[in-house]
């Protein structure tokens, strides 16, 4: 939803009533991943996907219907290749998908999750969406409020535990529960979408390449900061993409972020009084990509420095250096390129190798699965 947010926003302001149709769970090479929608209006404008076209046509009836009798629906689509006019998957995959009617009356707590969502503010929307429960019914959470009920207190305590993890894990998927939060039942499905604040990205040296992974970084959804001691070079013109630009030696910048696992960290320097003390520092954080500019020879240089240092062999065989997958790149735009793509590979645990050389599932396990 957080991809249509801002025109869904003005048919809601403006009193409207639109379809909004939401994957909540996916199986095996489904195109989208859970969160993914598509809002219809009443004037059949349709904006965002949940398939990438397969089940379009079908999904925009069902939110038709669900607007004119209010009753939302909980809508499969598999595999279609027998009937070349059947509404399906052609990629083989299944898609579940929650259809709901959205105004100001049935989710008046939109425009705060929206406001939360605009001031980075973690917060989870848990809609019951099939079973035995009060379809429709729904819950935000924040982390020190919520609002709302999903049916029963025990569900509410459930969801609310659950749904925190979900946000500091960053995680959106499908719970099951019993009717009064029980764990280990299934009667009711519960689909907890997380909202939280987008990673982080710390590019350190103002070189050229980093102007073009802070665009990359941006494209990727990451919040960029890119930080360098040299004043002249560090400047918000040469980096616009950057959300922020700071003059501080690296490694003392590092030492005041909050840095989780989501966080990449990218080091362009290759200047060893700024890389040694910044990898002392980067390789003490739980962040999740680590990765550092030079070429093979730096590397070792860099290495030796770093074990001098007293850098243990388990902390250096976190580093990805030299950065970024064997594309060949060669100016700063295509550098960058292999850059994400690495970041991509260690997010999802993907080989790096062309889909034409692999066999097995194109997207990877989803979050929910």
């Amino acid at each position: 939803m957080r991809d249509i947010l801002g025109p869904i926003l003005d048919w809601y302001d403006s009193g409207k009533t639109f379809g909004l149709a939401t994957v909540v769970h996916t199986f095996r090479s489904a195109p989208r991943q859970p969160g993914a929608a598509m809002a219809v209006s009443e004037q059949d404008e349709v904006i965002g996907s949940v398939s990438g076209g397969c089940v379009e046509g079908a999904v925009f009836e069902a939110a038709k219907e669900v607007m004119e009798t209010g009753h939302p629906s909980y809508e499969e689509y598999g595999f279609s290749d027998d009937d070349a006019f059947a509404v399906g998957l052609t990629c083989g995959g299944i898609l579940h998908v929650y259809v709901e009617q959205v105004n100001r009356r049935t989710f008046p707590e939109l425009r705060e999750v929206a406001d939360s969502i605009g001031a980075h503010e973690p917060v989870a929307v848990a809609t019951v969406v099939n079973g035995d429960g009060k379809l429709g019914a729904r819950r935000v959470i924040w982390g020190d409020r919520a609002s709302g009920t999903l049916g029963t207190p025990g569900l509410d305590y459930a969801i609310d535990d659950d749904a925190k993890g979900m946000l500091a894990q960053g995680l959106t998927g499908q719970r099951h529960y019993g009717l009064d939060g029980q764990r280990r039942m299934d009667e009711v499905s519960v689909f907890v979408q997380s909202f939280a604040p987008p990673p982080r990205m710390l590019v350190f040296g103002a070189i050229d390449f980093a102007a073009a992974v802070a665009r990359v970084g941006k494209f990727l959804g990451y919040h960029v900061t890119v930080c360098d001691a040299r004043p002249i070079f560090a400047t918000p013109k040469r980096f616009p993409d950057a959300d922020e630009v700071v003059v501080r030696w690296p490694h003392d910048h590092l030492q005041e972020v909050t840095v989780d696992e989501r966080t990449a960290i990218c080091v362009l320097t290759h200047d060893p009084k700024f890389d040694v003390p910044l990898l002392q520092v980067a390789l003490q954080t739980p962040a999740g990509y680590i990765g550092v500019m030079g070429s093979r020879r730096t590397h070792d240089d860099r290495l030796a420095r770093l074990r001098e240092a007293g850098v243990e062999e388990e902390q250096l065989a976190r580093l990805h250096s030299p950065i970024g997958l064997d594309l060949h790149a060669r100016t700063p735009e295509e550098t960058a390129v292999s850059i994400a793509a690495e970041l991509i590979q260690v997010r999802w645990g993907g080989t790096g190798q062309s889909l034409s050389r692999t066999e097995g599932r194109i997207h990877g396990p989803a979050a929910s699965e």
